[in-house]
């Protein structure tokens, strides 16, 4: 199965190895990654595959959260059947 993660911030050094370590860490092999700068703002979307995960999915959600939020990122993971559900309605 796969996630998706979304991350937005002030630009900053680093973002992309922050979150892909982060995500290297868990087991969650990243498969496409989208990135732009808008303004001065840092957006990007990842799809991951969580197959693997070496902890709960509701731990890796809180710690990438929490981890984004000491480095001023706003970070959302979603697991890619909630993803897809909410598009089709």
């Amino acid at each position: 199965m796969n996630a998706v993660i979304s991350v937005v911030g002030k630009d900053q050094v680093g973002i992309l190895s922050f979150v892909s370590t982060k995500c290297s860490e868990r087991k969650a092999n990243i498969i496409e990654v989208s990135q732009t700068i808008i303004d001065k703002y840092f957006t990007m979307v990842m799809i991951v595959n969580i197959d693997n995960l070496n902890i709960d999915f509701t731990y890796f959600v809180d710690e990438l959260v929490n981890e984004g939020k000491k480095i001023n990122l706003e970070i959302h993971v979603m697991h890619e059947d909630i993803f897809n559900l909410m598009h089709k309605i």
